[in-house]
């Protein structure tokens, strides 16, 4: 959430970063709008509560004299009928207010490029060479089926569209990335939290998740959703409080649940969109100005997980029209997936500065009094899509797939997936 009062004395900036989102400024309209009135009732109550205080001790003198105070009691009722009023109107616009508030995203950073969609994402930099094949490679849903390491319709039998069932080596895989990312990011510094994956409407609400993006999410009968990502929960940990010791580094492993709405059509075969898939996060809590030199090591800490996999990737700065709601500044690693023959996202990397902190009320002491800590948050990796990435950069001619060295030794030593090894 931005600051109330940056809007208010500073709208052209507010203004001008909806612009670059691609927004209408309608928003910044309505809230200055709802703004100036409810200052004035502010302004009217506080006249008429003084009033009302001059009435009282008017009436107090007029019995004390004996003499009649019908008409000062009827003032006063006249006055407190409409404070009530008052108050009443000051509470609406101050929950228009803040319903606003909650629908501003963040105003990017100064590093982050101006432009329309994806398209316009500079390259930060390439890592690895694809590898050239000697043989037509397959798709990973190919080869998971030929493996009977991926079964895509058990999935949408017990399920539905969007969900797969891993197998045998597939499951080994998985919970195999699990560990092994867990792994590295603790000797980076990171402490590992295994949190809930049921939030409540206030934390969703804290990292900005709601309201703009509950239809994505899935609500459950008792009012509780499903997490989205362990960036939700992760951060939460420390909502309305204080944190002594900054900054603090926390990694955490959930499911995460998606509804994807909007979009259908996109990667309906295969297991890179999913409603129900596995992540491991990273969590920053740091002061402010360290926020954007913590931001360069995070990404370099996810990006280390692809470095080990000896997986080709390549770092995009995300654009002002493709960055997220939340986020002042974004960097996507994207993955090099040989049949598709392009990158694809396989982390976020985000620097939130204080918007996430102020709308879950995370804060620090300093001599000059609290402040809202800066929250960063990034995927390292979306496991899914690592095993995706793993599948089709690592197949071989036969049908079989290679097991990255760095993660043999939690696949109790295996070397590769086959038909012959797939227990």
């Amino acid at each position: 959430m931005l600051d109330l009062k940056l809007v208010r004395n500073s709208p052209d900036i507010v203004r001008h970063a909806l612009i670059n989102r691609n927004m209408s400024t309608e928003l910044i309209d309505n809230l200055l709008e709802y703004d100036v009135a409810w200052r004035k009732c502010l302004a009217e109550g506080d006249e008429l509560k003084h009033k009302r205080n001059v009435v009282t001790r008017e009436i107090a003198k007029l019995k004390k004299e004996n003499k009649d105070t019908l008409s000062k009691i009827e003032e006063m009722q006249g006055i407190n009928s409409r404070i009530k009023e008052i108050d009443d109107t000051i509470r609406d616009y101050k929950l228009k207010i803040h319903e606003i508030m909650l629908r501003i995203p963040n105003i990017p950073s100064s590093t982050t490029p101006v432009g329309k969609d994806e398209n316009d994402n500079p390259v930060v930099r390439v890592v690895g060479e694809p590898r050239e094949f000697t043989f037509t490679p397959k798709p990973h849903w190919d080869i998971g089926e030929a493996l009977d390491i991926l079964d895509f319709e058990k999935g949408a039998k017990i399920a539905g569209q969007g969900f797969t069932v891993y197998k045998g080596m597939g499951a080994k895989l998985e919970r195999a990335l699990i560990n092994f990312m867990l792994d590295v990011h603790e000797r980076q510094g990171y402490l590992e939290v295994f949190p809930p994956v049921l939030i409540n409407e206030k934390a969703m609400t804290g990292t900005g998740q709601l309201p703009k993006f509950k239809d994505d999410m899935y609500l459950c009968t008792d009012g509780y959703y499903l997490a989205p990502t362990a960036e939700v929960p992760v951060t939460n940990l420390f909502m309305d409080d204080y944190i002594e010791n900054l900054p603090v580094f926390l990694t955490a492993y959930t499911a995460c649940f998606r509804r994807e709405a909007g979009k259908h059509g996109q990667d309906t075969r295969g297991i890179i969109r999913q409603h129900q898939f596995n992540k491991v996060e990273l969590v920053k809590f740091v002061k402010p100005e360290t926020s954007y030199e913590e931001l360069e090591k995070l990404t370099s800490d996810a990006e280390e997980i692809l470095k080990l996999l000896k997986l080709p990737y390549r770092v995009v700065n995300l654009c002002t029209g493709d960055i997220g709601f939340s986020a002042a500044k974004t960097y996507d690693l994207e993955v090099w997936v040989p049949t598709q023959e392009k990158y694809r996202e396989i982390s976020s990397c985000s620097n939130f500065e204080n918007f996430q902190a102020r709308r879950a009320n995370i804060r620090f002491r300093t001599p000059e009094g609290p402040q809202f800590v800066h929250t960063l948050n990034g995927s390292g990796l979306a496991v899914g899509r690592t095993v995706v990435a793993i599948l089709e950069n690592y197949q071989r001619e036969d049908g079989s797939v290679e097991i990255p060295e760095v993660l043999r030794p939690y696949l109790g030593g295996a070397k590769e997936i086959s038909n012959e090894t797939n227990t």
